[in-house]
């Protein structure tokens, strides 16, 4: 199998009138992206597919903010 066929995912939280950005609260790849693709969906919550940006948030520590430059285009692909 290509790497590029496996299944990813990452989970965002923001609170607005808490955090600074959004923050990375689940990634992972395989089985675990499929455990959070399905958790996403049986709550409801919306799940945008851009594996573009997929790979550079998998990247990024759990927990952590995104970086500034990351800000626009999670704006505008994420309903926050």
């Amino acid at each position: 199998m290509r790497t590029d066929d496996i299944r990813k995912a990452v989970a965002l939280r923001y609170d607005p009138s808490s955090m600074n950005a959004p923050e990375v609260v689940a990634k992972g790849a395989g089985e675990v992206a499929e455990k959070i693709i399905e958790i996403a969906k049986r709550y409801g919550i919306p799940i945008e597919e851009r594996p573009d940006l997929v790979d550079d948030l998998l990247r990024l520590e759990l927990f952590s903010e995104i970086p500034e430059e990351m800000y626009l285009v999670i704006a505008e692909n994420t309903p926050f």
